[in-house]
């Protein structure tokens, strides 16, 4: 590591110990302190490859995403030339560090420190049009391989006991549920199935529970459609390849999905994110889809596919791929 975090380190090694001695204004100190802090995070992060216990109380992701936010901040510091040698350079550091990553994670992750989310970072790009308002969030269970539509389209399972689902659980699911368990624990498996698909009716599915826990998991299915990206459709070239991309990207991991839209199927338009990771970015940047510059303008997403067709990889290995929005209207013509 730099001379400039060990020395920073230097005063600070005791978790947050130098709090209670700070003066001066106190969001100066506490942003003073926090500064410290960081560096002395960073300092250990490198050595042990562990990041602080008591961040997952102030962020969603998971402890293995926080590690790729320090990785990726840790070596940003190093190339910083001078480093941060403040907690405002050390804020705006992070920021543009992590500005691929959801406005939110990134508050918390600058809270935890008691650092000031920057009021403007230069180079920002920006991860939706003005025009769009994010609507809520999702935290799914994992994704399973069956869960994959296609190349751009996935259905997710949200647990009912989240804040957000719970009150909205419909009484005639609720009371399905109560009968399926009690059908299962008298082994009435003929009434516990026809229970559970009257369930699946209702948007919702039952995840039976381990055997060590025996305490089912009630989920509420939502339909989702990447936001900004078209995949080629089954039938289409390139089709069944885009749809194993995005199965091996999610596959077996929980995801954050901030939703935007509703489609005219009834999926919910959104950005997916699996630990930290913008799942769009890496479709394009692979080349598996086309950006749908008719409903999103961002501009990375464009840069991304440029990228991708300069590198001659994923469906850009073709001269001349067909687009997928005119594939599906020669379709509707009956042109094939």
């Amino acid at each position: 590591m730099g001379n400039a975090l060990r020395f920073l380190c230097g005063d600070c090694c005791n978790p947050r110990a130098s709090e209670e001695g700070s003066t001066g204004p106190p969001g100066v100190a506490l942003a003073t302190v926090g500064f410290s802090a960081l560096a002395r995070d960073l300092f250990q992060f490198e050595t042990t490859g562990q990041v602080p216990e008591e961040l997952s109380q102030h962020v969603e992701p998971s402890r293995k995403a926080q590690a790729n936010w320090y990785k990726k901040i840790l070596a940003a510091w190093k190339e910083a030339k001078p480093p941060p040698s403040n907690a405002e350079e050390a804020a705006r550091l992070i920021a543009e560090t992590l500005q691929r990553h959801h406005k939110v994670d990134v508050e918390g992750l600058l809270s935890f420190y008691g650092l000031p989310y920057p009021t403007a970072v230069p180079g920002r790009v920006a991860q939706k049009r003005s025009n769009d308002v994010l609507k809520f969030e999702l935290y799914t269970l994992q994704v399973k391989a069956g869960d994959v539509v296609d190349g751009d389209g996935l259905n997710v399972y949200v647990d009912t006991k989240n804040a957000r689902e719970s009150a909205d659980v419909p009484i005639s699911v609720q009371e399905a549920t109560i009968q399926r368990r009690e059908a299962r624990a008298r082994r009435d498996y003929v009434t516990a199935d026809a229970l559970k698909k009257d369930i699946s009716k209702e948007g919702y599915r039952v995840f039976d529970g381990s055997r060590n826990t025996h305490e089912d998991i009630l989920a509420h299915k939502y339909r989702i459609r990447l936001r900004g990206v078209d995949a080629p459709e089954h039938g289409q070239s390139y089709g069944e390849e885009a749809k194993q991309i995005l199965l091996n990207l999610v596959k077996g991991k929980p995801l954050q999905i901030l939703v935007y839209d509703k489609d005219q199927y009834g999926r919910l338009v959104g950005d997916i994110y699996s630990e930290g990771v913008f799942i769009q970015e890496v479709l394009l940047k692979k080349g598996s889809v086309w950006h749908y510059k008719k409903y999103d303008q961002r501009p990375e997403l464009a840069m991304w596919e440029k990228e991708a067709r300069a590198a001659h990889v994923g469906l850009w290995a073709s001269s001349n791929p067909q687009k997928p929005w005119e594939w599906r209207k020669i379709r509707r013509e009956g042109g094939g």
